[in-house]
Parts: C-alpha cells; sequence; structure tokens
C-alpha cells in the first residue's frame, strides 16, 4: 500500500472522524465542568468567611457565582452549534446549575445577610432572624431546584403573560438570573457582611421574591433569538467590547443595574398584563347590556 492509499484510507478516515466527534462532545461538558468549578469555589469562600476576613471570602463567593453565569449560557450554544447535544450534556447542565445557581448563592445569602448579625441585639429576635433567614434561603434553594425541573420536563412552557412564546420568553425567571441577583447585590456591597437587624428584613424580602420569580409563570426574555451570524459583526464586536470594559471597570454597579432590569423586567410585564385585563373587564360587562336591549327592540318590533 502506496503513501497516497494510507492517506485516504477510509477506515482511518472514519477513525479520524469518529474521535473528532468524541471530542467535540466533550468541549460543551468544559463548559458545564468550569461551572460548577465556580459553585464549588462559592461554597468554599462562604465556608471560610465564618472563620475570618468575611468581606473578601463573601466578595470572591459572590463573584464565582457571576463568573459562572456566561460559562452556564455558553454550555447549551456551543452544543447546539457543534451538533452535539445529548441526555447526558443536559443532565449534567442542570445538576450544575442546581449546585452553582442553587446550593452556592443560598450558603451565600444565608451567610452574608444573617450570620454576622451581631449578639448585642435582642437575643431573641437575632434568634428569630437567624430562623427566617435560614428557611427562606432553603425555600429559594427548593424553588430553583424545582424550576429546573419544570423546565426538563416542559416542551412548550407558555408564559400567561401576552407575548410569544417559545425561543423568546422563559416561563418564570431562570436560576441562573435568580443567583445573579443576589450575587450582584452582596458585590455591589463588596461582600461586606450585614451586621443591623433592619437590613436582614429587606434582604429577606429579596431573596423571597427572587424564590417566588423561578417558581412563577411570569414572562422573562432568554436572549435565545440573538443571532450573532445575522448581525454586523464589527457593530457587535465593539458593542461587546463596550460592555466587557463597563462590566470589568465598573463590575459592581454595572452587574447590579442588569440584575435589577431584568428582574423587574418580569414584574412589569406582568402588571401590564394584569393592568390591562381590569380596564376589558368593564368593557366585556358593558356590551352585554346593550346586546341584550337590541334583542329586546328587535322582539317589540314584531309584536
Amino acid at each position: 500500500m502506496n503513501l497516497h492509499q494510507t492517506l485516504h484510507d477510509p477506515a482511518r478516515e472514519q477513525a479520524r472522524r469518529a474521535r473528532l466527534q468524541r471530542g467535540m462532545f466533550l468541549l460543551p461538558s468544559l463548559f458545564t465542568s468550569v461551572n460548577i468549578g465556580a459553585g464549588f469555589f462559592s461554597i468554599t469562600q462562604s465556608i471560610e468567611a465564618a472563620t475570618g476576613n468575611a468581606q473578601s471570602h463573601l466578595d470572591l463567593a459572590a463573584i464565582a457565582i457571576l463568573f459562572a453565569i456566561p460559562f452556564d449560557a455558553l454550555d447549551g450554544r456551543i452544543a447546539r452549534l457543534t451538533n452535539t447535544c445529548s441526555d447526558f450534556g443536559r443532565e449534567l447542565d442542570s445538576l450544575a446549575d442546581v449546585i452553582t445557581f442553587g446550593v452556592a448563592p443560598s450558603i451565600l445569602a444565608f451567610v452574608w445577610g444573617f450570620h454576622f448579625l451581631p449578639e448585642s441585639i435582642n437575643t431573641q429576635l437575632r434568634f428569630h432572624l437567624l430562623q427566617a433567614g435560614a428557611f427562606t434561603c432553603f425555600l429559594f434553594l427548593l424553588s430553583g431546584a424545582s424550576r429546573l425541573a419544570r423546565f426538563n420536563i416542559s416542551h412548550d412552557p407558555e408564559p400567561r403573560n401576552p407575548g410569544r412564546p417559545g425561543r423568546k420568553y422563559f416561563v418564570g425567571m431562570p436560576i441562573p438570573a435568580a443567583a445573579g441577583l443576589l450575587a450582584s447585590t452582596i458585590h455591589l456591597c463588596y461582600g461586606i457582611p450585614v451586621e443591623w437587624w433592619w437590613v436582614s428584613i429587606p434582604w429577606l424580602c429579596l431573596v423571597a421574591l427572587a424564590g417566588f420569580l423561578m417558581v412563577s409563570t411570569w414572562r422573562f426574555w432568554s436572549g435565545k433569538e440573538i443571532n450573532f451570524s445575522k448581525s454586523h459583526p464589527f457593530q457587535m464586536l465593539v458593542l461587546v467590547a463596550i460592555f466587557i470594559y463597563l462590566a470589568v471597570r465598573y463590575s459592581n454597579v454595572v452587574l447590579f443595574m442588569i440584575a435589577i432590569i431584568y428582574t423587574f423586567s418580569g414584574i412589569w410585564a406582568r402588571a401590564a398584563y394584569s393592568w390591562s385585563r381590569r380596564r376589558r373587564r368593564p368593557l366585556a360587562n358593558q356590551a352585554v347590556p346593550a346586546e341584550e336591549d337590541t334583542e329586546k327592540r328587535d322582539s317589540l318590533r314584531y309584536l
């Protein structure tokens, strides 16, 4: 067999393509592994915060969760682009989300918002705040796991809000966004733990709100309809570069503003829908007597 036949051997070419295909299947899982690693790092930093230098450890824990969000968004896109979607990848991604965006932010939220309340305050008040904080953080974790389970079994979920269902919207707030809301709030405060009981109460409400939005059927923008290949590449690169610069230079403010705007976009959509529905009800009720009067006049005409 000469060299030309060896290079173009169909069996070897098929084996080479099979190895390349196996390597492509590992690429999305690599991004998912980074996601899990960031979640584990965040958990360890939250635990170490209790031993000393709490501000630095808590800020790093929040940054790790925020760092994992783009990796969670990229693994699915890469799997679709490379045609390497698999049941294993989907299950691994869901488990990674439970760890990084469920367990890690719930522990971080409790340690930052409740663990460092001073013992100088009312003992009973501190005890009740710790209990309420632990229970609310557990509900956040439970809501996130329920959100992922519902997403995995729903083939075509539709939000109750008006708008186009499908790719453009999520049904309920996605768990990375909910975790990003908590992490960006802590990063905005540079990880300085809460030491005033009156600050723990709004923090308790924010954690509960994030958990509720995850299990709701409200509409949240998904961003899946964005297609970089159809956009102008130069303008898109400029916008991405500006965003990266702002996110790095003013990360605490920029990321918090993005999280707040995204959170209240779903709340605003729901409020607008409820308001428009209340306006339609009186009009519908007024239309019925008018129709009845018309029928009465027509019946009297033939008497």
